[in-house]
């Protein structure tokens, strides 16, 4: 069988516990090269000081990018008070520092200003492209940059550790959102300066870091010829959608593009699944009818 036939056939997610050091990339063409698939991608970049849940698709899974790229976001964020960075985390220069008179009570209360819709500016170092630009290029040419907000949604912001001048904190949030902002404006609001010092993936949609496996045991599972024991089914990358399961005569006519009818209180998004389970495309609700918005299965 030639490789072309192993990439249609071989369809999946790997969810990757990323380690600190290796940019997103690495890890994806560390996955190309453990299973020879060339179709691999990941659904979401961690940048290369940050750890944690990286979901690769694999195969003709890959095409669930655009639906798992946007689903929310879960971080643990170590955030350092008393000084700001232009990079507004570690790598970047540092303001000089200032003593960080904050108590723990008003740094919650301040927490909960930044939950909700807010506007919240990227980075100037960041991949964000201003006129075809990326914006840290600009940034290292000594540009100035000055990035439009975005609207995103932070879910919860809860402090899990406090140790002044660091505090740690969970953060979930919408997809798109940058965290390294979010401990800038802390730092704003506080008076006092804020940056990130570490940053870790604890959820990426449905997956966690109980999915995830090391980097480490996934090397070794592919020397050893075993690493499909860590492919989790397509179908589960959306587990939290709602599914439309489909009969044999359903099937055939949304493979075909055909409409077939919803429920009354049907609405959005789901996925269409076979009786064995597999995921035969992505439907959307149009005028009371299941409409194939991008079939897998054909």
């Amino acid at each position: 069988m030639d490789q072309d036939a192993v990439n249609n056939l071989v369809s999946g997610v790997l969810v990757v516990d990323k380690p600190v050091g290796l940019t997103s990339h690495d890890v994806v063409q560390i996955i190309r090269r453990g299973t020879g698939i060339r179709r691999a991608g990941h659904t979401g970049t961690l940048d290369p000081r940050a750890s944690g849940v990286l979901v690769v698709l694999i195969g003709p899974a890959v095409r669930l990018s655009e639906f798992v790229s946007a689903e929310d976001k879960r971080y643990q964020a170590t955030i350092r008070m008393g000084s700001s960075t232009d990079t507004y985390d570690s790598e970047g220069i540092n303001t000089p520092e200032v003593p960080v008179n904050v108590e723990r009570e008003p740094f919650t209360e301040l927490l909960k200003k930044f939950v909700g819709e807010i506007e919240q500016k990227p980075p100037p170092y960041s991949a964000v492209k201003v006129q075809g630009q990326k914006a840290y290029d600009m940034a290292r040419r000594g540009e100035e940059v000055d990035l439009a907000p975005r609207i995103i949604h932070v879910h919860s912001l809860e402090l899990l550790e406090w140790a002044p001048p660091e505090v740690v904190v969970d953060v979930h949030c919408s997809s798109g959102t940058y965290v390294r902002s979010l401990a800038h404006d802390i730092g704003e609001q506080l008076g006092v300066g804020a940056h990130l010092v570490g940053l870790r993936r604890t959820r990426s949609g449905r997956f966690t870091l109980r999915d995830a496996v090391s980097l480490r045991r996934l090397r070794e599972a592919f020397e050893q010829g075993s690493w499909a024991q860590h492919l989790i089914p397509a179908a589960e990358a959306l587990a939290d959608w709602p599914a439309v399961e489909l009969d044999e005569e359903n099937l055939q006519k949304i493979r075909n593009g055909i409409r077939i009818p919803a429920k009354p209180e049907d609405t959005g998004l789901a996925r269409a699944v076979s009786n064995q389970g597999d995921l035969v495309a992505i439907v959307e609700v149009n005028n009371g009818e299941w409409k194939p918005r991008k079939v897998f299965l054909q």
